[in-house]
């Protein structure tokens, strides 16, 4: 029954983006977007909408907002506070929200005919889960999501440690790329996908339209510069909401990655002038000291149409001078997340007995319609799922075979742990993640406890390319679902 509502949801995830452009609906109606609010407290108010946003100064589009700005509101809470959000839907069409990386009961997961209901226009639903794990981790709309974040449908979700060292200054960055009207034509007024091309369930998508990269909704001149004071303690927490990888470079100071993926990293060591690559789905915590006075930049490297809008400036307060110069095309090397930290044995190793082993072969065809995207040669719903019960220890191997594609594969509800990449074992910290960047022709060992009962997937973070065919689930034999989807219901489209 499962199986064939993910075929229901995954056949009928995408219409042509036209169909719902919210330019169909009356501009009157729709508000000039704002900068994120900061939410925490026992009950946390979340409101979907439509509005206006400026992303620099010749670019303004209709955007889907939480709470009216792009990114949405972040939430904030501590360490084992009780969470209860009550999501309201003022769209023109259904949405669900997903919290990307934390692991919530599977009643909270947020994939519409799987989990819950798609949340239809006008009507609420409540979230509430238990905030057992820190980091930093974001929220998005898990309903056609490849259009609804898409158009800007997503925010951040920080947990504090309880007892956490002092930070004097900390950032969220999100990272995201946005397609301009004929590249280059007048731009107001339009929705950043509708040049998505689809066909009968496949879909090939121009990854090369996104010429507009921003950072927190902003592009270039337009991104507030972060303040910073000689001898403080500044963290940035790096989000990818975007398609796209994107190697950051920090400027004038030496840093560490403090954790991946909301997760510590053990002991970690001093970088400097390497790039940061953080695919979609990915999150990274860098620390730094504001010990080298000037006005310095963060900025995104490589040779994509749009990259010189990535870039944020980090100013310390009373300083005047600029020391900083762009040079997004300087050959830097890339930090090795697999030999980052200090190495120590984590809870799984490669030699240990799993009860649980599956090979997931990550490829590329040409389908009837247009490129797909397959494990092990079959597209969803018939890829084979992960059967497991709980308590299973479950070890998975990742191989990308595509020629030319890379492949961030995501697994709700659960932390796996890396154990080795292209046949060595991991030499770094223990390595926890929840989306893993696959560079063509590598091949990754993961591992993980069966500890979170339900039906999860487990797909490509490139949302265009999951629905043409990159997904898989995670099923616990021993679970029942209390959730009864209706499959008359077209509505539930989860991916």
């Amino acid at each position: 029954m499962l199986r064939k509502l993910f075929m229901l949801v995954t056949l009928t995830i995408f219409t042509a983006a036209c169909a719902n452009d919210s330019s169909q609906h009356s501009m009157e109606h729709q508000s000039e977007a704002k900068q994120p609010d900061v939410l925490s407290g026992k009950e946390i108010h979340i409101v979907a909408k439509e509005a206006q946003w400026q992303i620099n100064d010749n670019v303004t589009v209709p955007v889907y907002t939480y709470n009216g700005s792009v990114p949405g509101a972040q939430i904030r809470v501590k360490q084992g506070e009780r969470v209860k959000i009550i999501f309201k839907n003022e769209l023109p069409e259904p949405t669900a929200i997903h919290w990307h990386g934390y692991p919530v009961p599977i009643s909270q997961d947020g994939v519409p005919g799987v989990t819950m209901d798609a949340v239809k226009p006008g009507e609420t639903f409540t979230y509430e889960f238990t905030a057992t794990i820190t980091g930093t981790y974001w929220y998005h709309s898990h309903q056609k999501s490849a259009e609804q974040v898409d158009k800007g449908l997503y925010g951040t979700f920080i947990v504090e440690p309880e007892d956490e060292e002092r930070i004097d200054r900390d950032y969220t960055l999100v990272l995201d790329e946005w397609i301009s009207q004929q590249q280059g034509a007048s731009t107001n007024g339009h929705a950043h996908h509708s040049d998505t091309h689809h066909g009968g369930g496949a879909m090939t998508h121009d990854m090369s339209m996104y010429d507009i990269f921003t950072i927190n909704g902003k592009s270039g001149q337009a991104i507030e510069p972060l303040k910073v004071k000689k001898g403080e303690k500044v963290r940035l927490r790096l989000i990818n909401a975007g398609y796209m990888s994107h190697k950051l470079h920090l400027h004038g100071h030496e840093f560490k990655i403090v954790a991946m993926d909301g997760q510590p990293i053990n002991d970690p060591e001093p970088v400097k002038d390497k790039l940061l690559n953080i695919a979609p789905g990915e999150r990274y915590d860098i620390e730094f000291i504001a010990n080298n006075p000037g006005e310095w930049l963060l900025e995104c490297h490589g040779d994509t149409k749009g990259i010189d809008g990535m870039k944020v400036k980090i100013q310390y307060e009373g300083q005047t001078n600029n020391t900083d110069k762009v040079n997004a095309t300087e050959n830097l090397p890339v930090v090795d997340i697999t030999t980052y930290g200090k190495y120590e044995v984590g809870s799984f190793t490669l030699d240990q007995t799993y009860d649980v082993e599956y090979t997931m072969d990550l490829g590329t065809a040409m389908g009837k319609n247009g490129m797909i995207f397959t494990i092990d040669g079959k597209t969803y719903p018939d890829t084979a799922p992960i059967n497991v019960k709980t308590g299973d220890l479950v070890k998975v191997k990742i191989v990308n075979n595509s020629p030319m594609d890379v492949h961030p594969m995501h697994l709700h509800g659960h932390f796996f742990q890396v154990l080795s990449k292209n046949g060595e074992p991991v030499t770094g910290s223990p390595l926890m993640k929840d989306t893993l960047n696959v560079n063509p022709g590598e091949e990754y060992v993961v591992a993980f406890k069966a500890d979170n009962p339900g039906h999860w997937m487990f797909h490509y973070h490139e949302l265009h390319h999951a629905s043409a065919g990159m997904v898989t689930e995670l099923t616990y034999k021993d679970y029942k679902s209390s959730y009864t989807p209706d499959p008359n219901d077209t509505m539930n489209k989860g991916e």
